[in-house]
């Protein structure tokens, strides 16, 4: 069902910053900053050869991104994105498993302007999953 890694996505406190570890001091490409705030992040795209890594910085205080940032105030991996060919097919085959779709288990527009959704962690050995239609 899964297809290939579409990226990884880490939780940041400053963006900025963590774009030219990514830039300077990685040699990577890495896109301008782009805001979502349907997401409540701003995010940064790293382009890789085989995938890519989602920075991604809180808008507010509200944001899921903060939240996380509260628990873990260093950063780190907030998620990883599958890409599925069909995203309906995909929650609909999860959901008759038992896996939790999270928020009203509608795809939402992503970072990339595809639908997305997230899995709950719990169902997937700790790991927030986001999938994304291909």
């Amino acid at each position: 069902m899964i297809g290939r890694l579409n990226h990884v996505a880490i939780a940041v406190r400053d963006l900025a910053a963590a774009a030219a570890v990514y830039r300077d001091t990685l040699g990577a490409a890495v896109s301008t900053p782009v805001p979502q705030p349907a997401h409540g992040v701003t995010v940064v795209f790293v382009t890789l050869a085989n995938t890519k890594i989602e920075l991604l910085e809180p808008l507010g205080p509200d944001s899921p991104i903060a939240r996380f940032l509260e628990r873990s105030p260093d950063g780190g991996i907030h998620h990883v994105c599958y890409e599925v060919d069909d995203i309906i097919a995909a929650r609909d085959r999860l959901q008759a498993s038992g896996a939790r779709v999270l928020g009203d288990g509608e795809p939402k527009t992503g970072a990339h302007g595809k639908p997305v959704l997230f899995l709950h962690p719990k169902d997937f050995l700790g790991t927030l999953i986001e999938l994304e239609q291909a």
